[in-house]
């Protein structure tokens, strides 16, 4: 099915400067919260990079895409295709091309042939001379996406006949906060994709509620099986167990009642129902620790419901990450998970870089520096290739595991993790 999509913009000044050191904003943060709370897509849109022919703020958008749980697109400073490769490997899903593509609507052509028409996208404005036939034409050199910069209230009908004469998703502009501004804005313009350029917070679900009770497809949460199914406890509640949807740690449960479990649906925050208040309660409203919902499972008996979730902060009232820290019997055991393994070897030597321990081989490298680590990673390669002569497996997997740390050496030194790798190597999967 497809879905109309809420885009928001996480660089809520033009001026960059203004925005880091007078205002102290994160946009990862922003992305980050956005993401959780119903976005479809977060959008880093410099306008000050395009009006002023700057190079793209590569070190923003790795900053996002590093934080935003949805697709990031981006737009500003594009002048050539070194530009459009150097923000779709930081982490852009999308690429939209303004002047360049003004100037030489060719460019779109040989970007769409370079990266695929998925990935590119051409901004245009309806000052533009012959815009529908623009835009028509950006279509034909390959354009994937259309964004109509303007605010959208401005001239409903001529961004109509635009998408009209498309085959492919057109995304409006509007700084409106208003949700039923946005529901008559696609329901006037037919557009796909809205994206909101406001400096103000907004509830982007509550924008797709207000959207789907106008008959408008969007994406949110629905449950496939009535409340009226669930097998309910004496008391008319259903358990629910909380998971942390990434590392899948157990962090608490509670219990819902019909009321909490649409609530939960509706927002896209858990809310349980209290037995000892006798009432309705959101995780977090108190302490600022939501857990925004990623999937909602229940099991074979339909008693109790399994909650994978985004936790912000600490999932426990007493400061623990989960409720089930305290120990009641125990058998020793090898609890080394390979999924983690990584991951933990490498925290450790971003402690060891920030917290230097005397005679640690790792702090030993870090002082050295980049050329040591370097030839120490090549060294290691040759080592693997030495041992893979060798028919005793047990010296391939040393040099295999000598090689790896080397590695995360390099990646911490250079501010890789193993996240920004998964995720590369899940693209091109």
């Amino acid at each position: 099915m497809s879905y109309v999509k809420i885009v928001t913009k996480v660089n809520v000044s033009e001026d960059i400067g203004l925005l880091v050191i007078g205002l102290g904003l994160d946009y990862a943060i922003r992305a980050y919260t956005y993401s959780n709370e119903g976005a479809d897509e977060v959008a880093f849109m410099d306008m000050s990079a395009e009006e002023h022919k700057t190079e793209p703020n590569i070190d923003n958008i790795k900053s996002i895409a590093s934080k935003a749980e949805v697709p990031l697109v981006s737009y500003g400073g594009v002048k050539r295709l070194e530009e459009v490769k150097k923000m779709l490997y930081a982490g852009s899903e999308l690429v939209y091309i303004g002047d360049a593509a003004k100037e030489n609507v060719e460019f779109v052509k040989e970007m769409s042939d370079r990266f695929g028409s998925d990935k590119i996208g051409v901004a245009i404005t309806l000052s533009d001379s012959h815009v529908k036939e623009y835009a028509v034409k950006c279509q034909k050199m390959g354009a994937g996406h259309i964004w109509i910069t303007d605010e959208a209230t401005k001239n409903e009908r001529l961004i109509k006949d635009i998408i009209d004469v498309l085959d492919i998703p057109v995304m409006i502009s509007t700084d409106n906060t208003d949700e039923n501004v946005a529901v008559e804005l696609i329901k006037n313009t037919n557009a796909s994709m809205i994206l909101y350029t406001g400096n103000e917070k907004i509830d982007c679900m509550k924008w797709k509620w207000a959207m789907k009770q106008a008959g408008i497809n969007v994406n949110t949460f629905e449950s496939n099986i009535p409340f009226s199914e669930f097998k309910l406890n004496s008391d008319g509640l259903i358990p629910c167990v909380v998971q942390d949807y990434k590392t899948c740690e157990v962090l608490m449960m509670a219990y819902m009642n019909e009321e909490s479990y649409q609530k939960t649906l509706e927002t896209g925050k858990m809310t349980y129902y209290s037995r000892s208040r006798q009432k309705l309660w959101v995780k977090g409203e108190q302490s600022g620790h939501y857990q925004f919902v990623k999937e909602l499972l229940v099991d074979c008996d339909n008693d109790t419901i399994l909650a994978k979730v985004s936790q912000v902060g600490a999932a426990c009232h007493t400061g623990n990450q989960s409720c089930f820290f305290t120990s009641l019997a125990k058998k020793e055991y090898n609890n080394n998970n390979p999924l983690t393994v990584l991951n933990e070897v490498y925290n450790t030597i971003v402690d060891r870089k920030n917290n230097p321990k005397e005679g640690s081989y790792t702090n030993y490298l870090f002082d050295k520096g980049i050329d040591k680590i370097l030839k120490k990673v090549g060294e290691e390669c040759t080592e693997i290739v030495i041992a893979a002569k060798n028919p005793d497996a047990e010296e391939i997997k040393y040099e295999i595991s000598d090689f790896l740390y080397h590695c995360m050496v390099l990646m911490v030194e250079r501010g890789v993790t193993w996240e920004d790798i998964t995720k590369e190597l899940d693209n091109r999967h």
